[in-house]
């Protein structure tokens, strides 16, 4: 194997496919004109973008929100997932409107030179959605409201992005950067955005490469600057890997490691001292056990249905929201966040220009309150943190009132 360095063009031979990593600024137009020149007259065989199957449809099918099925996001809990891409994107686009440049246009490039050429493309970084959740499940539990709070506050955010975040996008990684708007960077987001990746995309390469019919001769790779050393590095150190050990690489890194089991088990032990502390009521007398109960109800019932009138809910959402809350927090299988947002859903289905306008729609924090799809995600995500609220706040006034 050679390798051949020079800052942002790094030539890795394996065998006889000459592999081109080219590094990219995800903000700069001359990172668009190198990547344009490069295709030109590189005479690859193949290109290859540090993208995933769907940020490559984002980028160059605009319309690809039109096909989101919002029932079945709420209903298999990926609603808070799909709100933090649309939250990274606001942060992308704020990028885009600073800078007069579609953050991710030499990606977007590379892919549309493939496309015009005939030449074949290959996607070689991660789905962002397990990245995301590796990155939620790396992190301590207790930094995690950090990274979600941030995150919400990234929305309602004016702030012109700083020169010297510019200047680490020239040199860096566009998810890494987002990211380092919400949080402090740390090993256990520096991991799972960089490293992984780094080795994701230099499994991806080898699998791709040696289990082709015909090997190319020459493979153009267009990734962000900060990924060059890492996928170089991966792939010297696996170079004799063969098409399955690649896989099997690619394949370790797409497992979401399994949630610790206490957050599962918390909320059933906190209904058993709910429902214990209604019985002992009942023992001490009927009128504390209706009290008990009334408290539940009022408490519970009212910070959800706040949570769904700030997210300007429909008003038939903010009274089931009142009424959903007391029972499905004794039911952890069903949230009520889940019940309210599909409640919203059947009374202000969304229509298409809602979904067609929904990136443009998050740009501004308003936005979020106006278009029909982000508003019924506001409120899932505000009337589950209302009834999360009422629960404990409820259950506390239940175990003063024992004690």
């Amino acid at each position: 194997m050679r390798i051949e360095d020079n800052h942002l063009i790094r030539r890795v031979t394996i065998g006889d496919t000459e592999i081109t990593l080219l590094g990219t600024a995800h903000v700069s137009h001359q990172s668009v004109a190198d990547v344009e020149h490069e295709i030109l007259n590189g005479n690859h065989d193949v290109i290859a973008v540090e993208l995933c199957t769907s940020r490559h449809r984002s980028l160059t099918d605009p319309a690809s929100l039109e096909q989101l099925d919002l029932f079945q996001v709420i209903r298999n809990g990926k609603a808070g997932m799909v709100m933090a891409s649309l939250a990274l994107g606001a942060y992308q686009q704020r990028l885009a409107d600073q800078f007069d440049i579609k953050p991710g246009a030499e990606l977007e490039a590379a892919a549309s030179g493939a496309r015009r050429s005939g030449k074949p493309l290959w996607l070689v970084d991660r789905d962002i959605g397990v990245t995301l959740k590796r990155v939620y499940r790396s992190i301590p539990w207790w930094q995690r409201p950090t990274v979600i709070t941030g995150l919400l506050l990234g929305l309602i955010s004016r702030q012109e992005i700083k020169a010297d975040e510019i200047e680490r996008l020239k040199q860096g990684d566009m998810l890494e950067a987002t990211f380092r708007e919400f949080a402090a960077q740390s090993p256990a987001l520096h991991e799972p955005l960089i490293g992984e990746r780094d080795r994701f995309m230099a499994a991806r390469l080898l699998e791709e490469l040696k289990q082709s019919p015909e090997r190319p001769n020459r493979v153009l790779v267009v990734m962000g600057a900060g990924h060059l050393g890492g996928v170089e590095q991966a792939l010297s150190d696996h170079a004799d890997f063969t098409a399955r050990q690649a896989r099997e690489a690619r394949q370790q890194l797409e497992v979401i490691p399994p949630p610790a089991r206490w957050p599962k088990v918390l909320p059933w032990i906190l209904v058993a001292v709910i429902l214990a502390g209604f019985a002992i009521g009942f023992s001490r007398g009927p009128e504390l056990g209706m009290r008990l109960i009334v408290e539940w109800i009022v408490i519970n019932g009212s910070l959800c249905a706040l949570g769904s009138a700030l997210a300007r809910a429909h008003p038939v959402t903010i009274v089931g929201s009142f009424f959903a809350a007391p029972l499905t927090s004794l039911n952890p299988t069903i949230g009520a966040g889940l019940v309210s947002a599909l409640i919203e859903l059947g009374m202000r289905r969304p229509r298409v220009g809602d979904f067609r306008g929904l990136r443009d729609a998050v740009k501004q924090w308003r936005g979020w309150w106006h278009n029909r799809v982000s508003r019924t995600l506001l409120v899932f995500l505000f009337a589950a943190t209302g009834s999360m609220a009422g629960t404990y706040i409820a259950g506390f006034r239940i175990l003063d009132a024992l004690t």
